[in-house]
């Protein structure tokens, strides 16, 4: 049970890197969209792309607390 956790442990960190690469990207695409390509929607809403990551960050962690906990 515990690498179980080790390995949910691992993915909630590798998710978390690449919501910061899919926010960053998509915010800057918006910026240039807004700037050249008339975009009417507001840069902000790239920053909505990370509610599913966030979702599966905390999904992840939780299982690798009740992991870790339940290996003791």
């Amino acid at each position: 049970m515990k690498k179980l956790s080790c390995v949910f442990f691992g993915l909630a960190v590798l998710l978390s890197d690449v919501m910061c690469w899919v926010v960053g990207y998509r915010y800057s695409d918006m910026l240039w969209g807004i700037r050249y390509a008339c975009y009417s929607a507001p840069a902000w809403t790239a920053w909505l792309t990370a509610l599913p990551f966030l979702a599966g960050i905390a999904l992840c962690a939780a299982l690798g607390v009740y992991l870790r906990r339940k290996s003791r």
